[in-house]
């Protein structure tokens, strides 16, 4: 589960309350802030009514933002277990919905228009089973037919952009006496266990097998053959039909939204390179990553099978333009013409250099140098710094105690021993501190440009209550200003988007 920030959980909660309300976003809020709670516990902590909160549990589960899951308790008498449906807020999940558009632009790029319209009403309506994704698709398009639907949806689930939604209620058991949930994690020379949490061990429990979560099965050709009426028309059913619908269990499906984020990743290493090299160099890596699934970090290919990716791109290239494009990334190493590129690493890169950016556009050159200096982790004292970064030594301590005061970089006093007692500051930076204030930061500048976008949104609805034939002309000059403001806000959050992708969601939690 994601460490939450403060600003964090406030995006959330507004992006809850613009899409589904302020109940919504009372519900919502109270799970991201208490963490996994019962809807007795959600009800008396928001004062809402238990219908109230019902309803907006179920609505919000529909969309994905909320799992609910069954947890086994000890009861009052000895050897007796209860069990307690609990629910708890889906942060990532939530915070997928402002990215719905580059979603479907990166659909757009390889599908076609049937299974963009599969796709978009399964984003907007949350989870459909595959009548209802059908009936939709139908009801909005006059050109499509059943059949090519149903093609377009098997490609879909097969390019894993679809899959099927997880369990809806799991159980999790009690741990035996003594058991403790745990995970390997840690570097290279020991093994670190990390405790589970509830909330992971319920998401694992939830989630189906591959097998399973992206299988077609028959279910697509059964529901179609139920479903050869004309649109529009009123479906009429005997008795024994209606026996068989209810008999007949049909399976529900979502978005996949780690095969979106998996192909932004993809996107954010490509542009990364193309910055810092050239354009040949992001082609080769761009081929080096082509069809990687989401739970890879590692990708190997040899020269030789490079070359001919390239090749099936229509692209020409010299082996030895390869090998010296391929030599200059310094996060790619090669053994015996076998070459291996670590995204983990580039995300890593591309974070430190976003930080920086920031470092110097709030700070200034100076203290962007001291900044760098100490990038490697290692500390150092105020006159090591000046030395490396050309900064006046008197001019030093005070740049470094401004981003010491922002919680940039950490400093420690020293005092040596001795008759002629001494201080000095040994000045660090710790990433893992410092990246998670960043993100804070981020998501609190996207809430400022939703709340502003929201501002201009109403503003626009006061304009538009003027007749179109009738619009003043300084209501007309207000009415292109908005559209440009909005147009700006937009893709300004667009662009703050890439940043928190960058820091939450491109480096592999598992």
């Amino acid at each position: 589960m994601p460490q939450l920030t403060p600003h964090g959980i406030k995006l959330a909660v507004h992006i809850i309350e613009t899409d589904f309300g302020k109940r919504a976003s009372e519900v919502c809020e109270c799970l991201l802030r208490r963490g996994t709670l019962t809807m007795a516990m959600i009800s008396r902590f928001s004062k809402l009514s238990s219908v109230k909160v019902r309803d907006c549990l179920l609505n919000l589960i529909q969309h994905n933002c909320i799992q609910a899951f069954a947890l086994e308790q000890e009861g009052g008498a000895r050897d007796t277990t209860l069990v307690v449906t609990q629910y708890m807020a889906l942060f990532d999940n939530i915070i997928h919905r402002l990215r719905f558009p580059k979603f479907m632009t990166i659909a757009s790029k390889d599908l076609d228009k049937e299974s963009l319209e599969i796709l978009e009403g399964l984003l907007y309506h949350g989870r459909l089973t595959f009548t209802q994704i059908l009936d939709r698709a139908l009801t909005s398009s006059n050109a499509g037919n059943q059949d090519t639907y149903h093609e377009k949806f098997i490609q879909l689930v097969h390019s894993r952009f679809l899959e099927r939604c997880p369990i809806a209620e799991p159980l999790i058991s009690l741990l035996a006496e003594g058991e403790t949930p745990a995970k390997k994690g840690g570097g290279r020379s020991k093994i670190v266990v990390k405790e589970v949490t509830l909330e992971e061990r319920a998401l694992a429990a939830a989630i189906l097998m591959d097998a399973e979560r992206f299988s077609v099965s028959d279910d697509g050709r059964n529901e179609t053959k139920k479903l050869r009426v004309k649109v529009g028309e009123k479906r009429k059913q005997d008795t024994r039909d209606k026996d068989i619908m209810e008999e007949t269990k049909e399976s529900l499906w979502r978005v996949n939204f780690d095969e979106f984020i998996n192909h932004l990743r993809i996107k954010a290493c490509i542009d990364y390179v193309t910055t810092q090299y050239d354009n040949d160099t992001a082609v080769i890596v761009n081929s080096m990553l082509e069809g990687i699934k989401c739970t890879e970090n590692t990708v190997s290919l040899s020269l030789i099978s490079l070359m001919e990716v390239i090749k099936s791109k229509g692209l020409t290239m010299s082996i030895e333009r390869l090998r010296c494009s391929l030599q200059q990334l310094d996060f790619c190493s090669n053994d015996a013409d076998m070459y291996c590129i670590n995204l983990k690493d580039t995300i890593k890169k591309a974070q430190m250099e976003e930080v920086e950016s920031i470092v110097k556009n709030r700070y200034g050159i100076s203290e962007f140098r001291m900044f760098r200096a100490l990038s490697n982790g290692r500390p150092l004292d105020t006159n090591k710094i000046s030395e490396r970064t050309f900064v006046d030594k008197k001019t030093t301590p005070k740049l470094l105690f401004k981003l010491w005061k922002d919680n940039y970089i950490q400093m420690e006093k020293v005092s040596t021993g001795g008759a002629r007692q001494t201080d000095y500051f040994l000045w660090r930076l710790k990433k893992d501190n410092l990246w998670h204030q960043v993100l804070d930061e981020l998501y609190h500048a996207a809430l400022n440009l939703r709340l502003r976008y929201d501002h201009e949104v109403d503003q626009d609805r006061e304009i538009h209550s003027f007749a179109a034939e009738k619009v003043p002309p300084e209501i007309q000059k207000r009415k292109e200003r908005l559209i440009k403001v909005r147009f700006l806000l937009d893709s300004s959050l667009m662009k703050l988007d890439d940043a928190i992708m960058l820091f939450h969601d491109f480096l592999l939690k598992r």
